[in-house]
C-alpha cells in the first residue's frame, strides 16, 4: 500500500502505453485491470488516511481545546458553586436569623397580647368594681342626703316645737293672766248677781209688802200679822241664803281653779313627753350606729374610689405603654420583613444570574461536546471503513495508517430549557451506544399534550389552567406517515382545571374510569412509528395543540444509525426504542442499561 501511494503519475501512464503496443493476454488485462483498480484504490485510501490524520490532528486540537474548556468550566462551576454555597448558606443563616428573630418577636407579641388581654380583663374588672362602688357611693349618698334631710327636718321640728312650746307658755301665762282676770271678773259677776239677786228679792219682798200694805189696808189685822211673819222669814232667808251663797261660789271658785289646773299641768306633761321624745328620737338616730356605719362606709367608699381611680390611671397608663411597644414592635417587625424581602429578593436576582451564566456555559459546553462526539463518530467510521477494506483484501495495517479512537468514559447530559418549542437530548459519549431523541410541542389553548405512547396504547392529555375546559366536538388526530387516527370527544365532556385524561386504545387492557380514563371501543391501537404527529383541533378545525416526534435511522455495518436534523449522527441498537414520548417528560431506553431523560 505504499508503494502504491509512492506511484507518480507518469509511470502509470508509460505502463498504458507499452501494454498497448504488446497483445496481452485476458489473464494479464485482468491483473492489470485490477492492479489499475488496486493503485485507485490505495489512492482513494490515501485520501482516507490523509483525512483521517487531519480529522485526527484537529480532533486533538478540538479535544484539548475541550479539555482546556472543560478544565475552565470546571474551574468556574467550582468557583461559582462554592460563592453561591456560601451565598446560600449567608442567605440561609440570614434567613435562618430572620426567622428566629420573627419567632422570638412573635412569642414576645404573644406574650404582651397575653398581658395586654390579662390587663383588659382586669381593667374590666376594675372597672366593673369602679362602677360598683360608684354605685354603692350615689346610694350611700343618697342615704347620707336623706338621713340629713331626715336630721334637717327633725331639727326644723325642734325648732317649731320649741316655738310652740315658748307660744304655748306665753299662752300659758296668758291663760293664766286671764285666769286670774276671769276669776276676778267671776267674783265680781257673782257679787254682781247676787246684789242683783238680792234687789231682786227685795223687789219683790217691797212688791210683796206693798201689796200686803195695801191688803191690809183693806184688812188691817191681817196685814199686820203676815208684815211679822214675813219679815221674820226674810231675816231667816237671807242669813241662810247669804251663808250658802257664800259657800257655795268659794266651793265654785276651788272647783275652777283646780280644774284649770288640772288642765294647764295636764297640757304641760304632754307637751314635756312630745318634747322629750322627739328629742330621744332625734338623739337616737344621730348616735345611732347605723349612722355612724354609714359615715364610716362613706369614708372608707370614697378612699376606695380615690385608690380605684389611681390605678385605673396607672393601668391606662400602663396600657399605652403596651400599646405603644406593641406598635414598636409590630413596625420592627415589618422594617425586618421588608428587609428579608429585600434580602431574598436580592439574593434570588442574584441566584437567577449565576444560574443563567451556569445554563449558558453548559450550552456552550454542550455546543463543544456534540462537535467533539460528532467528530468521534466521523472518526469512529472512517476507522471502521479501513479496517473493512483491510479485512476484505487481507492486508496487514501499516502503523501510520491505523487510526485509533479512544473510548471515553460514559456520560449523559440533559438540558433544559422552557419555551412554547421543547427538545430532549440524552447522549452517551460511547460510540457504539449513544442515542438523541427530538420532538416538538406547541400548544395555543389551556390544553396540552401531555405524553403519548409509541406503542399507541394512550394518549394523555392536560388542562394547565385553573379554568373548566369544555371539550365537546374536539378531536385528537395521531398521525404516522398515511395513517391516521382520529377520536371525537363527547359534546357534554368537560376536562376539569388542573386535570388530567387519558385516551386508551381498546387493546390496551384497562377499565374506563370516567372523567380521567376514556376507552377507545372502535380503534384497537393509536399505531406506532417513527414520525408521529399528534393534533387536537377544536370543533371549528382550528389546532389547539400539537406534538410532533421525528426519528431518523441509517445502517452501517449492522448498526442503526439515526440522524436528527443537523444534531449529527447517534448510533442505537435495533431494539433500543423510545418506550413513551411525551410533550413534558421522554424516556429512553439505552440497551440493556435503563437511561431516563427529563424534559430539554
Amino acid at each position: 500500500m505504499a508503494t502504491a501511494t509512492s506511484t507518480p503519475a507518469g509511470q502509470r501512464i508509460s505502463t498504458r502505453s507499452s501494454a498497448a503496443s504488446t497483445p496481452l493476454s485476458p489473464t494479464r488485462i485482468t491483473r492489470l485491470r485490477e492492479k489499475e483498480e488496486l493503485r485507485n484504490l490505495n489512492d482513494r485510501l490515501a485520501i482516507y488516511i490523509e483525512k483521517v490524520r487531519s480529522l485526527e490532528s484537529e480532533n486533538s486540537v478540538l479535544q484539548l481545546q475541550i479539555s482546556e474548556k472543560e478544565e475552565v468550566r470546571s474551574r468556574e462551576i467550582t468557583g461559582l458553586k462554592s460563592l453561591y454555597e456560601t451565598e446560600l448558606a449567608d442567605t440561609r443563616k440570614s434567613l435562618d436569623d430572620t426567622a428566629r428573630e420573627r419567632a422570638r418577636l412573635q412569642i414576645e407579641l404573644g406574650k404582651i397580647k397575653t398581658e395586654h388581654e390579662q390587663l383588659l380583663q382586669n381593667y374590666a374588672k376594675k372597672e366593673a368594681d369602679l362602677i360598683g362602688a360608684q354605685a354603692k357611693l350615689k346610694e350611700l349618698e343618697a342615704a347620707f342626703n336623706s338621713k340629713e334631710a331626715v336630721l334637717a327636718t327633725a331639727l326644723l321640728d325642734k325648732k317649731s316645737l320649741e316655738a310652740t312650746l315658748a307660744d304655748l307658755q306665753d299662752q300659758v301665762s296668758e291663760l293664766s293672766q286671764d285666769l286670774v282676770s276671769a276669776k276676778k271678773q267671776l267674783e265680781d259677776e257673782t257679787l254682781l248677781r247676787v246684789d242683783l239677786q238680792n234687789r231682786y228679792q227685795s223687789l219683790g219682798e217691797d212688791f210683796e209688802f206693798r201689796k200686803n200694805v195695801y191688803d191690809e189696808a183693806s184688812n188691817p189685822g191681817e196685814m199686820k200679822d203676815f208684815r211679822r211673819r214675813h219679815e221674820t222669814r226674810m231675816v231667816e232667808v237671807d242669813s241662810g241664803k247669804q251663808n250658802e251663797y257664800e259657800f257655795k261660789l268659794a266651793q265654785a271658785l276651788a272647783e275652777m281653779r283646780q280644774q284649770h289646773d288640772e288642765q294647764v299641768k295636764l297640757y304641760k306633761e304632754q307637751m314635756e313627753q312630745t318634747y322629750q321624745a322627739k328629742a330621744r328620737e332625734l338623739s337616737s338616730e344621730m348616735n345611732s350606729s347605723s349612722a355612724s356605719m354609714a359615715h364610716e362606709e362613706l369614708k372608707e367608699t370614697r378612699l376606695r374610689v380615690e385608690s380605684l381611680s389611681a390605678q385605673l390611671a396607672s393601668l391606662q397608663k400602663e396600657t399605652r405603654g403596651w400599646q405603644d411597644r406593641i406598635d414598636e414592635l409590630e413596625a420592627a417587625l415589618a422594617q425586618e420583613k421588608d428587609n428579608s424581602r429585600r434580602v431574598l429578593a436580592e439574593r434570588e436576582r442574584e441566584i437567577a444570574e449565576i444560574r443563567e451564566k451556569m445554563q449558558q456555559q453548559l450550552d456552550d459546553y454542550e455546543q463543544l461536546l456534540d462537535v467533539k462526539l460528532a467528530l468521534d463518530m466521523e472518526i469512529n467510521a472512517y476507522r471502521k471503513l479501513l479496517e473493512g477494506e483491510e479485512e476484505r483484501l487481507k492486508l496487514s495495517p501499516s502503523p501510520s495508517s491505523r487510526v485509533t479512537v479512544s473510548r471515553a468514559s460514559s456520560s449523559r447530559s440533559v438540558r433544559t430549557t422552557r419555551g412554547k418549542r421543547k427538545r430532549v437530548d440524552v447522549e452517551e459519549s460511547e460510540a457504539s451506544s449513544s442515542v438523541r431523541i427530538a420532538h416538538s410541542a406547541s400548544a395555543t389553548g389551556n390544553v396540552c399534550i401531555d405524553e403519548l405512547d409509541v406503542d399507541g396504547k394512550f394518549i394523555r392529555l392536560h388542562n394547565t389552567s385553573e379554568q373548566d375546559q369544555p371539550m365537546g366536538g374536539m378531536e385528537l388526530t395521531r398521525t404516522i406517515g398515511e395513517t391516521s387516527a382520529t377520536f371525537k370527544f363527547n359534546a357534554k365532556y368537560v376536562l376539569r382545571a388542573n386535570q388530567k385524561v387519558t385516551i386508551w386504545a381498546n387493546n390496551a387492557g384497562v377499565s374506563a374510569s370516567y372523567p380521567t380514563d376514556l376507552i377507545w371501543k372502535n380503534q384497537s391501537s393509536w399505531g406506532t412509528g417513527e414520525d408521529v404527529k399528534v393534533v387536537l383541533k377544536n370543533s371549528q378545525g382550528e389546532v389547539r395543540c400539537l406534538l410532533s416526534v421525528m426519528l431518523l435511522c441509517k445502517r452501517v455495518f449492522g448498526r442503526r444509525l439515526c440522524c436528527l436534523g443537523g444534531w449529527g449522527w447517534s448510533e442505537i441498537n435495533k431494539h433500543s426504542l423510545v418506550p413513551q414520548l411525551g410533550g413534558s417528560k421522554i424516556l429512553t431506553e439505552m440497551g440493556n442499561a435503563g437511561f431516563v431523560g427529563g424534559p430539554y
